[in-house]
């Protein structure tokens, strides 16, 4: 049986305001790291998202902290914007009425108003590294006070090309510190920022519960040759109806064009990327949230922000490039006990990548061919049947019976019941399917193959582009640049982020 919070350390007050928004029991990683943390131990977190690891640095930081010393005590350093503001949101939920402010410090938002109010005084600081250091050159974020270090998602700060950047941060902060070090990964360059910086660190270990990808049900979708893969999603969402949907997409022009193409089809979907202002993002969520948009498509490093609860389906419409980043994205679905699937579009040169996230993930994925146009009208047909059942045992049937009373004077009671049914049907079939879009009966014959000699501008990239069209082979590097807030080349206003208890 696990501990509880105060079992671990955490105080009476702190506990009671846990319970207030729903943490009851810690969970594996908090066990391990908050005792470890209180006892004033540097700590070294390996962990996937979502196992609790902000509580589990947050909570004993809280606790050590002092309100009536108005300097920045604590720094957390995140990889992107978005996060900063979901730690910044859930430390501001852990803290209670103790006085203690958190900022939230990244790019895109006024500098103005964030040197006003470190000026104001707060205890934490929350960010990315490229605002920690425009504001430390500025000489208006201090770190003289600094008592706690933690650097969240290391391997993700990494791979973004901000490792310089949290060297320089963590030179200039006080050697007399505690800091903790989280990250999914331990690359080599991580290991070696370890050594460099923590105080002969504990390393606590957290993998994922091997109960969750059996929640989970993997399938692949296979793209037949000389498709795009923007022509087989179409029955592809028609065929599983996912209630709600996560579309992880590689590039934000590929989020654009998927979901103008998807809303032309009549679809509840929106996007999500960098090119969004604050303002537009914190709008499409609250609208994700409350269902009213069914379906997002996104990019991966946008979609940090984006945590719904309940979540149906999430679906690779470009396949990752690690098994990291897979096992990230489909743990989104499965979650609080529920089921959930994971759709993966594979192209025929992904195969073995395809292959590779099986054996990582010891668990096969059911492979199925694009849905035929006959599959997804017996499907719908299915549906107005249970639709059928359902209203002949419900309330208001009675209502129309005098109107089939008067319609069977003329004709017979099946026929009226039959040209109901073709109503109903033509106002819930798909218009995209009504509008003659190619869906296959059967599985399409491939097309011959390209002459070479006559055409060598066409290489193997163009012929996988997402879009249809010829293009050059997306470049990782500058999709993860597009939430870095380094040197201050944002594209977007933020609303400023301070949370504080008086």
């Amino acid at each position: 049986m696990s501990l509880s919070f105060q079992e671990l350390g955490i105080s009476q007050e702190r506990v009671e305001q846990l319970e207030k928004i729903g943490f009851t029991a810690p969970t594996n990683i908090q066990s391990q790291a908050i005792p470890e943390l209180l006892s004033g131990r540097d700590v070294v977190g390996q962990s996937q998202t979502g196992t609790g690891k902000t509580a589990a640095f947050s909570l004993p930081m809280l606790e050590k902290l002092d309100p009536s010393k108005r300097a920045v005590q604590a720094i957390v350093l995140t990889p992107t914007r978005e996060l900063a503001m979901q730690v910044h949101d859930a430390i501001f939920q852990f803290m209670g009425n103790d006085g203690l402010r958190v900022l939230a410090i990244y790019g895109g938002q006024s500098i103005d108003r964030q040197i006003s109010q470190l000026r104001r005084g707060v205890h934490v600081v929350v960010g990315t590294p490229g605002r920690m250091i425009d504001l430390l050159d500025r000489g208006s974020l201090k770190l003289d006070h600094v008592k706690w270090f933690v650097l969240d998602e290391a391997d993700e700060m990494l791979s973004m090309g901000f490792i310089d950047d949290v060297i320089k941060i963590l030179s200039q902060a006080p050697q007399e510190r505690q800091t903790a070090l989280f990250s999914a990964t331990m690359p080599p360059s991580i290991r070696q920022l370890v050594n460099n910086f923590l105080n002969d660190p504990v390393t606590v270990t957290v993998q994922q519960p091997k109960a969750t990808p059996n929640k989970i049900n993997q399938v692949a979708y296979l793209i037949p040759r000389y498709w795009t893969k923007a022509k087989a999603l179409q029955p592809i969402l028609e065929m599983e109806d996912p209630e709600t949907a996560l579309i992880f997409v590689r590039t934000r022009r590929t989020a654009a064009e998927l979901t103008n193409q998807l809303q032309a089809a009549g679809h509840s979907v929106d996007e999500y990327h960098g090119d969004l202002s604050q303002q537009a993002r914190e709008r499409l969520l609250n609208r994700f949230r409350n269902r009213q948009v069914r379906w997002v498509v996104a990019t991966d490093i946008a979609a940090r922000g984006l945590d719904v609860d309940l979540l149906s389906h999430v679906i690779n419409y470009d396949l990752p490039d690690s098994v990291e980043t897979y096992v990230h994205r489909i743990g989104r679905t499965g979650r609080a006990g529920k089921e959930g699937t994971a759709i993966s579009l594979v192209q025929p040169f992904e195969r073995r990548k395809q292959q590779a996230f099986e054996r990582h993930n010891k668990q096969s994925w059911q492979v199925l061919s694009i849905p035929t146009r006959a599959q997804i009208e017996a499907q719908h047909i299915q549906k107005l049947k249970d639709q059928v059942s359902e209203a002949l045992a419900g309330e208001r049937l009675a209502s129309f019976l005098p109107i089939i009373s008067e319609l069977t004077e003329k004709s017979d009671a099946q026929a009226i019941a039959a040209a109901a049914l073709q109503i109903a049907y033509d106002q819930t079939r798909p218009a995209w399917l009504q509008n003659g879009v190619d869906v296959p009966e059967e599985e399409p014959t491939p097309k011959p193959k390209l002459n070479k000699r006559r055409d060598r501008s066409w290489s193997k990239s163009d012929r996988h582009g997402s879009d249809g069209r010829p293009t050059p082979k997306p470049k990782l590097r500058k999709e993860r640049r597009e939430t870095s807030d380094r040197h201050n080349h944002e594209k977007f206003q933020e609303k400023q982020s301070v949370g504080h208890r008086e």
